[in-house]
């Protein structure tokens, strides 16, 4: 079984990323992952794929735990795809996040008991053991086959490993003997938060493109000094700013008589709730469009954000809605020159990260991989993610001419396609081309 010849040729622009004979597994793996309607197992894709008696079956296990090629460098080529195809040019615009993969078993590699945003509420935390990926995302905004919705594609991965999984399930003195027996292990110099990886995933785009402006999203965990000081040049960042900050005023010019040294803040501004009981200078806004259906209010200032961004002047949305019943929030822009609208629509596109999330686990099988050793975790559910980019790029190149939508007279209007459209239209020019 092969994929349509449209969609074939996209993924022999991997070919640099590897060797000969690499290439030809991966070419079988590619098409027994977006070809199969079960779960992603290695052997699942060998028969999905039809390359069960070609070579040994310990050929594809080996492409993710053994073979000499680069997760980074597949992601760099899907990139510079991506990017000729929505961003031909103009400002980027990518959106940060992280989220889970449930796992089960003690000794897969970067395990680690993470916060479990489907099972938590705000009144109560639930954590889930598994994978923590950080993922880079280009954001698309309406494209002329889905005019009113906003996709993302994978860009950058990164694993996270939190400490608690290092010594999780091995046997030994509990309690207080265990306090007295072990002590104290020493932090790990080489372990990087969720926000580092995002810079390194970041500063990597930016060098890939150099030059183009880009814009990156996060919410507020992304949004802290760990990201807002080491931005790579022409890169903004648009983010929550937590309830209790401190914002400042710019730090006024020295005086003629002044001694010491110049001032680096100015005078303290009201907090979130003094600001937000001031009833003059709201602005009222409406809006209709893909992750942000309501009517807000709206206040913009220019401050400083000292603990995040040191002397970095930024521009400061509080936002309230009037109708949906959601609490106060505060949004921090790097650009100074944009209005409330402007960062308020821009922020909204960071929810087709959280669209792809799903996608990715419930019809590309992100959470099936079932690899143990390291370096076949941190390749296996990666080449899914790729992939769902890539089937992307082939909808909006070649795979739109062919949608075509089920006979539903329940539901006569629908116009867009999801991505389980798309992956159909994918699966059914590939079997017609048999």
């Amino acid at each position: 079984m092969q994929l349509t010849p449209s969609f074939r040729s996209l993924l022999l622009r991997f070919r640099p990323v590897f060797t000969a004979p690499t290439l030809s597994t991966f070419l079988y793996i590619a098409t027994g992952w977006c070809l199969s309607h079960r779960h992603r197992y290695v052997t699942e894709l060998i028969q999905s794929s039809g390359a069960v008696h070609r070579g040994h079956h310990s050929r594809y296990h080996r492409f993710f735990s053994d073979a000499a090629w680069s997760i980074d460098e597949l992601y760099e080529a899907l990139a510079r795809q991506a990017v000729a195809s929505f961003y031909p040019e103009g400002t980027i615009e990518l959106g940060v996040d992280d989220t889970l993969a449930r796992k089960r078993g003690l000794t897969i590699f970067g395990t680690g008991m993470h916060h479990d945003p489907l099972i938590s509420s705000r009144a109560r935390p639930h954590v889930s053991w598994g994978h923590d990926w950080v993922i880079l995302s280009l954001i698309i905004p309406k494209p002329a086959w889905s005019p009113t919705k906003v996709w993302a594609l994978p860009v950058a991965i990164r694993l996270y490993k939190n400490r608690q999984g290092l010594t999780k399930g091995k046997n030994g003195p509990r309690g207080k003997a265990k306090a007295e027996a072990e002590p104290k292990r020493p932090p790990d110099p080489n372990h990087r938060t969720r926000p580092e990886l995002a810079v390194e995933l970041i500063g990597r785009f930016a060098r890939w493109f150099p030059g183009r402006k880009v814009l990156v999203s996060g919410d507020s965990a992304y949004g802290g000094k760990s990201v807002l000081r080491h931005l790579p040049k022409d890169v903004d960042l648009i983010s929550r700013v937590a309830p209790n900050a401190a914002l400042y005023r710019p730090a006024p010019p020295r005086r003629p008589d002044q001694k010491g040294a110049s001032r680096k803040k100015g005078d303290r501004l009201p907090g979130m709730a003094e600001w937000a009981a001031d009833a003059t200078a709201w602005e009222d806004l409406e809006f209709d469009q893909y992750g942000l259906h309501a009517e807000l209010k709206a206040k913009t200032i220019r401050a400083l954000y000292y603990k995040a961004g040191k002397d970095r002047l930024l521009s400061i949305v509080l936002a309230r809605d009037t109708a949906g019943g959601r609490p106060d929030q505060m949004f921090s822009c790097t650009r100074t020159d944009w209005d409330a609208r402007t960062i308020l629509s821009h922020y909204a596109n960071r929810w087709s990260v959280e669209v792809m999330h799903f996608n990715a686990k419930q019809m590309m099988g992100l959470e099936d991989p079932s690899n143990r050793t390291p370096l076949a975790v941190q390749r296996t559910a990666p080449v899914g993610l790729v992939l769902y980019g890539l089937t992307l790029v082939w909808f909006h190149r070649d795979g739109h001419r062919s949608v075509s939508f089920p006979d539903r007279p329940w539901y006569p209007g629908k116009e867009e396609p999801s991505y389980a459209d798309i992956l159909t239209a994918l699966r059914r020019e590939s079997w017609r081309g048999q």
